[in-house]
């Protein structure tokens, strides 16, 4: 196993393994770790894999995330041993094998973009500009809405044509994410210009 979170404090102890490269946590039924608790939020936090190891970052919510008693400010690596505090549940990180020091880790070209349309590379190159220009941490693509009016078509346009790349992409989970994956998927293939 990977790495894993064990829940305590909400219910029987249970073991949630982190098996994606992201794990969302909150109240809210489709994140994948959920806690049942007023005092979390829909979409609470978000444990991300990079190659250095795992993140956490609180996404905004009203009553905080905290990691070994701290408030979570920002993203921040998280070590074997770590505690983090979403409302009631205590979650207790374990990474077995995690190094302490750093390495190298080889790591392979991604796969080539997939054929798009000319209207497809536009809309891929506004999704991704806040990738590509920069300047925010954590950027979060811009929305339908948003999409359509940079591109001058209607949002129902701009839905069809996100379903056509999110297939194209093999983006196939429906969560609130999705456009996101798809920007830095689309920026780590090659799909815009970095």
């Amino acid at each position: 196993m990977e790495g894993y979170f064990e829940v305590h404090g909400v219910g029987a102890l249970r073991l949630v393994p982190l098996t994606t490269d992201a794990l969302t946590i909150g109240r809210a039924p489709g994140n994948e770790l959920t806690v049942d608790s007023k005092l979390v939020s829909r979409l609470h936090a978000l444990v991300e894999r990079f190659p250095s190891g795992w993140t956490i970052r609180d996404l905004g919510s009203t009553n905080g995330t905290t990691v070994n008693g701290l408030p979570l400010r920002e993203a921040r690596l998280l070590r074997d041993g770590d505690r983090v505090g979403v409302g009631p549940a205590r979650l207790l990180f374990h990474a077995p094998g995690q190094l302490s020091g750093t390495r190298t880790v080889g790591m392979e070209a991604p796969p080539p973009p997939p054929p798009l349309t000319r209207r497809e590379q536009e809309l891929v190159g506004v999704l991704c500009r806040p990738y590509v220009e920069g300047g925010v941490a954590f950027p979060e693509p811009p929305g339908v809405r948003a999409l359509a009016t940079a591109l001058g078509v209607s949002e129902s346009a701009v839905k069809k044509h996100l379903t056509n790349l999110y297939d194209k992409f093999g983006l196939v989970t429906n969560n609130e994410r999705r456009r996101s994956r798809l920007a830095g998927e689309a920026v780590r293939r090659g799909a815009v210009g970095v």
